[in-house]
C-alpha cells in the first residue's frame, strides 16, 4: 500500500527552495530521464536513489528545477510512458519513501521537482483494463477506455484507418479465452497502451485524484505526457489517405490530437493546483505546430507553460529561427505566458547531432544553448546535453528496446540512442553510471569516458562550464531584464541574429559559414568560441555566440 508523505515532503515549495512564487515563468528545468541518470544499486537501470545522490551536482550546475521521467509501476512497454499504477514507485526504481526522500533533498537544495502524469492512455496491464477485457463489451468498465466493433463481415476490419505513432494499426482486437474474436481497443502509441476515454466521467475523477496524491506529497508541478491527445472526435472518422501519423499535429490536424474539449479538463486541473500553497506548475507536452495553437493551453485559466517544440524543431537557419521566436513570443504574449525554450528531449534526437555541421555539430549545440538561456521565459534542458552528448547511432540491433524498433518492422531505430546512460566519472564503464562492474540498460560507448562530468568539471573550456556560467549569469544579469521586456532585434551581418533585453544585456550568433564584426559591444560577458573584441568591435567565428553589455548610445 502507498504510505503518507512525510511532513518534510509536504513543506511547501516556496519555503523549501526560496525561490520565488512565479518561479516558472523564467525557471531552467533540467529533465532526468530517470532509468538513464544514475544507478545507485548496479541492477542497470537508474533509479530515485541514484538521483538523490546526484541532486548537488545539479544544484552546482545551476538549474531551479527537475522534471522526473515516470518512476511508476510500469511493465516498460514504452520506457514507462506505460503506467499500471500512478500512485506508486516500480519496485526497479524503488519505493514510495525513496521518492519522498529524494524529494526532501531536492526542495533542500533549492530545487523543484516536476513528474510526469501520463492521462492519454494506461498500461495494458493497468487494472482498469484487465476489468475491461474480463468484463465484456458495453460494460462498465469498457467505458473507460475506447473499445469499438469492427467493420466488415464478422468485424474483422479495425474501426477506421487511424495508424499508430510507433507504426502499425493503432486498434488490436480482442480474443475470448477460446479463440474467438470480439472488439476493438484504440491504442494510438504501442498495443500495450490502450487509450482511455475521456468522456467518462471516472476516467477525469481517476486524474484528479493522481493529481492530489502527488501534490499532497509535495511535488512542484506536473509535465502532461501527450497533452494535446487525450479527447479524440467523436465520430472517429477516418484520417486522409497518405496522413502521416505524427505527434506533430501540424496542418494535418488529425482527429485524435487538439481537439477543443483538451482545454476544459485543463481548467479543472488548474483549479486543482491553485488549490494548493506554492504556486505549483502544470506543462503542456502538446505537439502543436502553430503557435497561436499552441497559446490556447496557456490561457490564464490553463496550464502554466506548454513545450515549443517549434522552436525545437527549427533548422539551422537565423531566418527560420527568428520567425519562431517572434511567433512564438506574439503569441504566448496574447495570454500573458511566458515561453518555453527547449533544445532535446528523450523522444528526439540529440540536438548536437540534429544540427551536425562542422565537429560534429559541437559548435553549433554550444552557440544553440547561448541562444536558447538568452531569450525571455523558461528552458528546458535535457540531461547530457551538458555535457555535449551526441545521439548514439550505432546501438547493436539487440541492445535496442524501443517499441518503434519492432512496430516499424525494425526499419526505424526509434529513441534509444538519445536515452543512453549518463557518464559521470572514471575511465572504465559504466563511467560512474552505476557500481564498477555493473551493466547499464543501454551500452555507453567507451569514448564517453572523455565527456563524463569528471572529465569536463576539470576543463574550464569544457561544454560543462560553459553551461554553468551561462546559468550563473542567466540568474542575474539576464534575470534582470525580465521577461515583459521582451527583445529587440538589432541590425547584424547577415547570417547573425542580434538582439538586445533592455540596456544591460544583448546576444548575438552567427549562423553563417563565415566570421562576422560587430559594432557597438561593450563588455563581453561570455562567448561561446575564440571571439576578438577589441574597441567596440568584436569578430564572431562561424557558429558561435556571444552575451556582452551594449556600449552606451549603441
Amino acid at each position: 500500500m502507498p504510505q503518507s508523505p512525510t511532513s518534510q515532503a509536504l513543506r511547501a515549495p516556496e519555503e523549501a527552495s526560496g525561490a520565488r512564487a512565479d518561479w516558472w515563468r523564467d525557471a531552467a528545468i533540467y529533465q532526468v530521464y530517470v532509468r538513464s541518470f544514475a544507478d545507485s544499486d548496479g541492477d542497470g537501470d537508474g533509479d530515485l536513489r541514484g538521483v538523490r545522490q546526484r541532486l548537488p551536482e545539479l544544484a552546482a550546475l545551476g538549474v531551479d528545477a527537475v522534471w522526473l521521467t515516470p518512476f511508476y509501476v510500469s511493465p516498460l512497454a514504452d520506457g514507462g510512458y506505460d503506467v499500471a499504477d500512478y500512485r506508486d514507485v516500480d519496485p526497479r526504481f524503488g519505493t514510495l519513501e525513496d521518492f519522498d526522500a529524494m524529494l526532501e533533498a531536492a526542495h533542500g537544495l533549492g530545487l523543484r521537482v516536476i513528474v510526469d502524469v501520463v492521462p492519454n492512455h494506461t498500461s495494458s496491464e493497468h487494472r482498469w483494463f484487465a476489468e475491461a477485457v474480463a468484463a465484456g463489451p458495453g460494460s462498465p468498465e469498457r467505458a473507460r477506455y475506447i473499445f469499438r466493433p469492427g467493420k466488415g463481415p464478422d468485424g474483422e476490419q479495425p474501426p477506421n484507418n487511424w495508424r499508430s505513432i510507433f507504426g502499425g494499426p493503432a486498434w488490436t482486437r480482442l480474443k475470448r479465452p477460446d479463440g474467438t474474436p470480439e472488439e476493438w481497443y484504440l491504442h494510438l502509441f504501442a498495443p500495450e497502451q490502450p487509450d482511455l476515454d475521456w468522456t467518462n466521467a471516472e476516467v477525469r475523477a481517476e486524474f484528479e485524484d493522481v493529481l492530489r496524491f502527488w501534490l499532497d506529497r509535495g511535488v512542484d508541478g506536473f509535465r502532461i505526457d501527450v497533452a494535446h491527445g487525450m479527447v479524440k472526435d467523436p465520430a472517429l472518422p477516418d484520417i486522409d489517405d497518405g496522413a502521416k501519423p505524427d505527434l506533430l499535429d501540424g496542418s494535418t490536424r488529425l482527429p485524435y490530437f487538439d481537439q477543443d474539449g483538451v482545454h476544459e479538463i485543463y481548467r479543472d486541473w488548474r483549479r486543482i493546483v491553485d488549490s494548493y500553497p506554492g504556486e505549483r506548475a502544470l506543462v503542456a507536452e502538446a505537439w502543436v505546430e502553430d503557435s497561436e495553437r499552441v497559446a490556447r493551453y496557456v490561457r490564464p485559466d490553463e496550464l502554466h507553460q506548454a513545450f515549443n517544440f517549434e522552436y525545437l524543431g527549427a533548422g539551422w537557419d537565423p531566418q527560420e529561427v527568428a520567425r519562431v521566436i517572434d511567433a512564438t513570443l506574439e503569441a504566448n504574449g496574447k495570454v500573458g505566458a511566458p515561453t518555453t525554450w527547449v533544445l532535446s528531449n528523450h523522444d528526439v534526437t540529440r540536438h548536437r547531432t540534429r544540427f551536425g555541421g562542422p565537429e560534429g555539430g559541437l559548435k553549433r549545440a554550444r552557440a544553440a544553448v547561448m541562444l536558447t538561456l538568452a531569450l525571455p521565459g523558461s528552458a528546458y534542458l535535457y540531461q547530457g546535453e551538458e555535457l555535449g552528448l551526441p545521439e548514439v547511432t550505432d546501438l547493436p540491433e539487440e541492445a535496442l528496446q524501443d517499441p518503434t524498433w519492432e512496430r516499424s518492422g525494425r526499419t526505424e531505430r526509434g529513441r534509444d540512442g538519445c536515452r543512453v546512460p549518463l557518464p559521470w566519472e572514471g575511465g572504465r564503464a559504466p563511467y560512474g553510471f552505476g557500481p564498477d562492474g555493473s551493466e547499464p540498460w543501454l551500452p555507453v560507448p567507451p569514448e564517453w569516458a572523455g565527456l563524463s562530468r569528471e572529465a569536463q568539471n576539470a576543463d574550464p573550456g569544457s561544454v560543462l562550464a560553459l553551461y554553468t556560467e551561462a546559468l550563473r549569469l542567466r540568474r542575474g544579469v539576464v534575470a534582470e531584464t525580465p521577461g515583459d521586456l521582451g527583445l529587440e532585434w538589432e541590425r547584424s551581418a547577415r547570417g547573425v541574429l542580434r538582439f538586445r533585453r533592455g540596456d544591460r544585456f544583448a546576444c548575438a550568433v552567427n549562423m553563417s559559414g563565415a566570421p562576422a564584426e560587430l559594432d557597438g559591444v561593450g563588455e563581453v560577458l561570455l562567448a561561446g568560441g575564440g571571439v576578438e573584441h577589441r574597441d567596440g568591435a568584436a569578430v564572431l567565428p562561424p557558429d558561435t555566440a556571444v552575451w556582452f553589455v551594449p556600449q552606451a548610445g549603441a
